[in-house]
């Protein structure tokens, strides 16, 4: 079944709420003030059942200019508009701005009620009728139906009844596979049940014991109770009036403008990339100015930072940044509108394009802007990795940046991916220029480094990430996907380079070969070789490890190796002692070699970790067979 909000529009006392209960039977005035001054304060509610089952969510709105902000908290989850204007008075100053404001909103679908239509003549009405074909000619109410009603004789009810039915059965339905958003309009207590927040669901589906945060508050809690259309249900979806029993919460730290959100998606920001447009009969904003900034319930002071401009006409559009007094939660492709600072009027609006902008650079372009504006979802995911660089995002960051279904979202990002356009390294994705810049910086380090270092097998990933401007969560996730490199336990080398002695340094290869062979079983540590052959210790430790992994050596510990032809002489002296003995004391070992006690004892730690031997007490034990 379709879930669509009808909200009311137009000026105050154009008997906007006596409609509404003329429809449904429901007074839309719940406060004492209204229902004393008979006039709309606040917003109300009502709902609209048809004998087939199909129900209409009605929003109604306060009228008068100073209560513009009531109406706006009400306006944004708005389907269909419809616009109230009195037989009697026709089109005055609030039905002008109304009719703007639901145009900056991008409402789509909207009816015109002439209400008390009794009070005049037939003449009459009919000029009512054509001046109000005149006033929407050019806006999206320009084929809407007119009806011509009557809240107190009942004339034509039915039929209006009837024409939003077939409006609600034609219009476009909010996003139910998307995540979960109410922008809460009211906050209230309910004896025995404790706190409830109402509003229209924007996207998404919310159910009963489900987790949920309220933004930007940071609230944690869970839904204790659910109603929709007056009725207790077990869940609720997007484009549903929805009342949330909260577990846990007080009422006192809530307020209209919060948002009731699926946790762990969405981030409140107080800086927001846009596209401004101006009203026709707006004064010229200057670049800087403070503006009263409204999106979904939320309502913050905010100064415009234009783009390429230091200020805009009556009529006039342009990129902009808006920074807020106090963070909102929004998503890319929300709408919003701005009133003048003071007097408040309302002045434009738009199109949010990047809720979490970074930081632009002194005189870069906007065509980010242009993108994420005029393109599809794909084009809009691509801008938003390419700005992150090597900070990459994650798939739950791009679900709580733009607005659209989840599947929606996943199509096109599995499309980017199979495209070669984003690149996806554990979780995480990263746009492919950033990747190549990436890449090529890693692998021109790598260069320089086996270049310096002919001797060594690698970097270790730390020294080759302090080179480097990036953190070490997505430098080690992005390294794993460079095939041009491997990577060894935490060293990297370029997969075609292989460790090389200079034709210089091949004699002092040999050298140390001939000393260490000399040596036996007491060779000279790494800083005696160091001092016979006046090169650096560093130099010889290269050396060595390198002699060791050709396999012409074998490193007993740090300072100390051995020729390989004296390794596999030692084992077999060790096979020939264990063939007729069970054990052998540190003694035994050392005369056996022919050594001192010096070399014996780190020949044994080293054959008692490699498990050839194994130490009981103070003799040792063979163990291989």
């Amino acid at each position: 079944m379709k879930n669509v909000i009808l909200g009311t529009a137009g000026h105050i006392d154009h008997g906007k709420s006596s409609l509404v209960k003329a429809l449904t039977g429901i007074d839309p005035d719940r406060l004492k003030e209204e229902k004393e001054r008979g006039i709309t304060i606040d917003l109300g509610f009502a709902n609209l059942f048809y004998p087939d089952g199909l129900a209409v969510g009605i929003v109604d709105v306060p009228g008068h200019e100073r209560l513009i902000k009531n109406m706006l908290a009400g306006a944004g989850g708005i389907d269909i508009v419809l616009m109230v204007i009195a037989a009697d008075e026709g089109i005055m100053p609030q039905t002008r701005e109304h009719l703007s404001i639901c145009k900056l909103l991008k409402i789509k679908t909207g009816i015109i009620a002439i209400t008390k239509a009794d009070l005049v003549d037939a003449d009459w009405l009919s000029l009512i009728t054509d001046d109000i074909r005149g006033f929407v000619k050019g806006t999206f109410l320009e084929d809407a139906v007119i009806v011509p009603v009557s809240s107190k004789t009942g004339m034509n009810i039915d039929l209006l009844k009837e024409v939003i039915r077939d409006a609600v059965l034609n219009v476009k339905p909010k996003l139910t596979e998307g995540l979960f958003r109410l922008p809460i309009d009211r906050v209230f207590t309910l004896k025995g049940f404790g706190t409830v927040v109402t509003g229209t669901a924007l996207s998404g589906t919310i159910s009963l014991d489900a987790p949920v945060e309220i933004l930007p508050s940071k609230i944690t809690s869970k839904v204790r109770g659910l109603q929709s259309h007056g009725r207790s249900v077990e869940r609720a979806y997007a484009g549903q009036r929805i009342g949330i029993n909260l577990q846990g919460v007080e009422r006192e730290s809530l307020r209209r403008g919060d948002v009731v959100v699926v946790p762990d998606r969405f981030v409140p920001t107080r800086v927001i990339d846009a596209k401004v447009d101006l009203l026709s009969d707006a004064p010229t904003l200057k670049n800087r100015s403070l503006v009263h900034f409204y999106s979904g319930t939320a309502e913050t002071v905010a100064r415009i930072i234009l783009y390429d401009k230091d200020e805009i006409s009556a009529g006039e559009s342009c990129y902009c940044q808006f920074r807020l007094n106090e963070p909102v939660v929004v998503l890319s492709a929300d709408r919003y509108i701005i009133r003048r600072f003071s007097p408040l009027e309302t002045i434009g609006g738009g199109e949010i394009l990047d809720p979490h902008p970074v930081r632009r650079k002194k005189k870069e372009g906007i065509n980010d802007l242009i993108t994420i504006e005029q393109g599809n979802i794909k084009d809009k995911i691509e801008v938003k990795v390419r700005k992150a660089h090597l900070n990459g995002c994650t798939i739950s960051e791009i679900e709580g940046w733009v607005l659209s279904d989840m599947p929606e979202i996943n199509s096109a990002i599995q499309g980017l991916v199979k495209e070669g356009r984003l690149i996806k390294s554990q979780g995480i994705l990263f746009h492919k220029d950033s990747f190549e810049l990436f890449k090529n910086e890693v692998i021109s380090n790598l260069i320089r480094f086996h270049k310096e270092n002919p001797l060594k097998s690698g970097i270790s990933k730390e020294e080759l990430r302090a080179k480097m401007p990036f953190s070490t969560s997505r430098f080690s996730n992005l390294i794993t996907i460079i095939d041009s490199i491997v990577i060894e336990k935490e060293t990297l080398r370029l997969r075609d380079f292989k460790p090389s002695l200079a034709q210089a340094d091949r004699g002092v290869k040999t050298k140390i070969l001939a000393i260490l062979s000399s040596g036996g079983f007491q060779p000279p540590i790494k800083s005696e070789l160091a001092q016979k052959l006046s090169i650096s210790e560093k130099e010889i430790l290269d050396m060595l490890k390198l002699l060791a992994k050709e396999g012409a050596v074998v490193r007993i510990n740090d300072s100390m190796y051995i020729t390989k032809e004296h390794y596999d002489k030692m084992l077999e002296l060790l096979k020939d002692f264990y063939a007729k003995n069970k054990e052998m004391t540190v003694a035994e070992f050392r005369d056996m070699l022919g050594t001192s006690r010096k070399y014996a004892l780190p020949l044994l730690e080293y054959l008692d970790s490699s498990r050839i031997t194994l130490r009981v007490g103070d003799i040792r034990k063979f163990m291989l067979k």
